[in-house]
């Protein structure tokens, strides 16, 4: 795809992803996306089909934001309690930085996503199972190394963490001084893993 298609279109998104994160998904009309990026409709119509695509295509923006943000780690990499340790809080920073510097794109994934993709819902779910089996696979390495307790299901506790790590996001878009979430935050995650799922 040409340079000058990918720009138009990734412009497009950002514009789009503002405003359904301002409006919501329902509230929202092509006028609106249009007045944000200060184009005319036809300029949608070249890149998009109608609401719909335009919406979808911002809801895959934002979970590859996601993607793109853990992909240096690799969920079996760690060998040693402390190298797992400090993962944990780095995937925890990573995400927190995340959901700070761009929340208009959590607010897609956190409340409209579902809404978005009522007619062929899917992907939301498929996005979830993405995350569940990646934060499984962390679990695993985990438990096949003797940090974590074996007598858990690892996808389960997977669905845990991400739910922890979820609400934890959601609240923090809605926090005068995110930055003060931080360190409680990831360390509560970090406590759940160790503390409540510890071997010993």
């Amino acid at each position: 795809m040409p340079k000058g298609v990918v720009d138009k279109r990734d412009a497009i998104l950002r514009a789009a992803g503002k405003v359904f994160a301002e409006r919501g998904y329902h509230a929202t009309g092509i006028s609106d996306i249009a007045r944000e990026l200060g184009a005319g409709h036809g300029t949608f119509y070249r890149y998009f089909k109608n609401k719909e695509d335009i919406a979808r295509s911002v809801v895959s923006r934002a979970l590859g934001r996601v993607t793109d943000a853990l992909s240096d780690e690799d969920p079996g990499s760690s060998e040693t309690l402390g190298q797992y340790r400090e993962q944990v809080r780095r995937i925890g920073h990573k995400l927190f930085d995340l959901v700070v510097a761009e929340p208009e794109l959590c607010r897609i994934l956190f409340y409209d996503a579902i809404a978005i993709d009522r007619a062929e819902p899917r992907a939301a779910g498929q996005a979830m199972e993405a995350a569940a089996a990646y934060t499984a696979a962390f679990i695993r390495n985990g438990q096949d190394r003797g940090f974590l307790r074996r007598d858990v299901d690892a996808h389960v506790v997977g669905l845990a963490v991400n739910g922890v790590i979820v609400t934890g996001a959601v609240r923090l878009l809605h926090v005068q001084d995110p930055g003060a979430m931080r360190e409680p935050w990831i360390h509560t995650v970090e406590t759940l893993m160790f503390d409540g799922l510890g071997s010993s």
